[in-house]
């Protein structure tokens, strides 16, 4: 399995990418959101990959984080949603905001990814609801584990966006309301919206917007 690859770019298209690791080309496909992180030709990147193989192909997928490739994994998990579906959500809503939707059971979020449908999009929702919760909390967990090797591998927006809670203060108010006795789909889905509703928020502003959602109406 080839799960991470360092090397120059040599070329660029639309939909992947050629790095030259030590003289061997490997063609690496990516979401328009990757492919719009990675420097130009020439310039050295760093990418985690996910290796598929058939009878038929053998395609290398390439994410600039290791939480991003975890959600490719699920995403294709998912019947009737192959790698450029997967890519096409990835590159529509990023890492953490295919955790988001689904918590809040947004499938118009991931539908407006280009070329999924309503059923799609709602079975992406409906089949990954109970496993949002465990990869959300993973962002901080690679974050932190990860240290100074994550400035290896740039970021950024297809677009210009908000700025969003960091992966770690999501993950920290997933833990912190888990240990209150909250299921981790209810925490999963309040700390969502909170991050929605204020996408500035540090972490003690994560937990009480979400504790204020959480608390029994009436």
């Amino acid at each position: 399995m080839i799960g991470k690859i360092t090397g120059r770019i040599d070329y660029r298209a639309l939909d992947h990418v050629l790095i030259d690791v030590n003289g061997v080309g490997y063609l690496v496909y990516c979401s328009d959101r990757t492919l719009a992180a990675l420097p130009g030709t020439g310039q050295v990147t760093a990418l985690y990959t996910d290796l598929v193989v058939r009878e038929d192909l053998m395609q290398l997928f390439g994410f600039t984080t290791l939480v991003e490739k975890e959600w490719h994994r699920l995403l294709v998990s998912v019947q009737g949603v192959g790698a450029k579906a997967s890519l096409a959500i990835l590159g529509a809503l990023g890492p953490d905001g295919v955790g988001r939707a689904i918590a809040l059971g947004d499938w118009n979020a991931v539908k407006a990814a280009k070329g999924v449908g309503p059923k799609i999009a709602q079975r992406v929702v409906l089949d990954l609801k109970d496993k949002a919760p465990g990869l959300m909390a993973m962002g901080g967990t690679v974050a932190q584990a990860m240290g100074d090797e994550a400035a290896d591998v740039i970021e950024a927006p297809v677009r210009p966006a908000a700025p969003k809670p960091t992966p770690t203060a999501q993950a920290d108010a997933l833990s912190a309301l888990g240990n209150l006795g909250y299921g981790p789909g209810d925490a999963a889905g309040a700390v969502a919206q909170a991050a929605t509703d204020d996408p500035q928020a540090d972490t003690p502003t994560l937990i009480r917007a979400a504790l204020k959602l959480l608390a029994p109406k009436g």
